[in-house]
């Protein structure tokens, strides 16, 4: 890793971040706390970090104290293995939630890298863990925040297990899509912000195979693909992909990547 990407993310002071007035608040909090409960939020968020593209928010191994709330931005995490190969295992956009892998060993197992300049409020762990005591649907909320992340983990196992390359890659991008479309973006046209390397990484594809599978989507008419920026034109014809495996693929599948112990 170079020079650049290896620098510590740089912080800002905590005036301006309010969690009553992102515009987020509804992904990441319960709707109905009332302001004195979220003025109690507000004082855990210490501060608002920067992570500039390629930079390190957490690495695997070190000591986990906080959780990160996604501001804006994009992330990937990944496990590396000591010969340096990588096995991406989920990109995060704004309004979700990283480090939640560090609460049950007191260490991150993962590596969460920026794909973009990104902020992130830092909220410590012990005393968002304290305030959900006092408040229940603050316990509540967290809880659905960490299982909507193991639901998550194990739909992409589905999709890994037994759906061809061109299956992988249409539920990728449609659930790119949906997850914009719940931010208020367009739920037809998108930017990449992450590599077909690591796309394939995510979804145990080779760089070429999923080269392969978006232009046999482009020439099927189901997206229009110009280097990262996508646009679904048939939501139809995405969905039959996914849901029912439509139509033959020209595209072998290849086994899931294996786990990097």
């Amino acid at each position: 890793m170079n020079a650049r990407a290896s620098k510590t993310p740089s912080r800002t002071t905590a005036p301006n971040i309010a969690c009553s007035n992102c515009s987020l608040r509804a992904l990441c909090l319960p709707l109905m706390m009332s302001d004195a409960e979220l003025q109690r939020l507000d004082a855990l968020v210490e501060t608002r970090r920067l992570v500039k593209r390629g930079q390190t928010l957490f690495r695997s191994g070190e000591t986990f104290d906080a959780v990160y709330a996604i501001r804006s931005g994009f992330f990937k995490t990944r496990l590396s293995s000591p010969d340096g190969q990588e096995q991406v295992t989920g990109f995060q956009m704004a309004g979700e939630v990283l480090g939640l892998d560090g609460i049950s060993s007191d260490a991150h197992q993962c590596d969460a890298v920026a794909l973009e300049d990104s902020q992130v409020c830092v909220i410590r762990y012990s005393q968002l863990e304290a305030l959900a005591r006092e408040f229940s649907d603050l316990q509540r909320q967290f809880h659905k925040v960490m299982s909507r992340e193991i639901v998550h983990d194990h739909g992409l196992m589905q999709l890994l297990g037994n759906r061809r390359a061109e299956e992988r890659l249409a539920a990728f991008v449609l659930d790119l899509t949906q997850r914009l479309q719940s931010r208020g973006f367009s739920a037809s046209a998108l930017v990449l912000r992450m590599t077909r390397e690591e796309i394939g990484t995510y979804l145990g594809l080779t760089l070429e195979t999923v080269s392969r599978c978006f232009s046999k989507l482009q020439s099927d008419g189901v997206l229009q693909v110009r280097r990262r920026h996508v646009s679904v034109l048939d939501h139809s014809a995405l969905e039959r992909i996914v849901n029912c495996g439509d139509g033959a693929s020209v595209v072998d599948a290849e086994p899931a990547a294996a786990a990097i112990s």
